[in-house]
């Protein structure tokens, strides 16, 4: 059965180390959703946070198989119920004369920010779980979208959780 996973990569930071982990997932037939990847608070180590669909046993391989890379440090399968999943999204959406105050109070009521306003669209940004973006999104519907983008989910585990970034 296809169910989505959430996956947490911490990798040494060097050239190359994306191909690596994105090729396992190609081989062996996993879809990678969504992919964030940044430097940690130490330099030579980044985090990569995927989501994906797929079998939970091709899962338990590419995490198996993903573990045995030279530049893997971690590898954490996370559980949605037991962290902070977040995405980032900004829209433009087109204005006129007649929408523009209806625009401004859906973005006031449901948590948007207006980063950009010119003669004819604005931009918000909103982050939240990926339900609430898909949920933003549709309260978008009426107005027309020019244009958006999705940062897709990261996630830190919730409690006290401790990475040995150091070897």
């Amino acid at each position: 059965m296809n169910e989505k996973h959430y996956l947490i990569l911490l990798v040494e930071n060097n050239a190359g180390v994306l191909t690596r982990i994105s090729s396992l997932f190609c081989q062996r037939g996993f879809n990678i959703d969504t992919l964030t990847v940044a430097s940690t608070d130490n330099p030579n180590i980044s985090r990569i946070t995927v989501s994906c669909f797929g079998d939970e046993t091709v899962y338990e391989q590419i995490m198996s198989q993903t573990e045995k890379l030279i530049e893997t440090k971690q590898v954490i399968s996370i559980e949605p119920e037991h962290a902070v999943l977040r995405e980032l999204l900004l829209v433009k959406v087109e204005t006129d004369s007649d929408n523009v105050d209806e625009v401004v109070r859906t973005a006031a009521h449901h948590h948007f920010r207006i980063v950009d306003s010119h003669k004819g669209y604005m931009v918000l940004e909103t982050s939240g779980s990926p339900e609430k973006i898909e949920r933003m999104l549709a309260l978008l519907k009426p107005f027309k979208i020019v244009e958006m983008c999705r940062t897709g989910a990261t996630a830190l585990e919730k409690g006290k959780v401790n990475y040995d970034l150091d070897n």
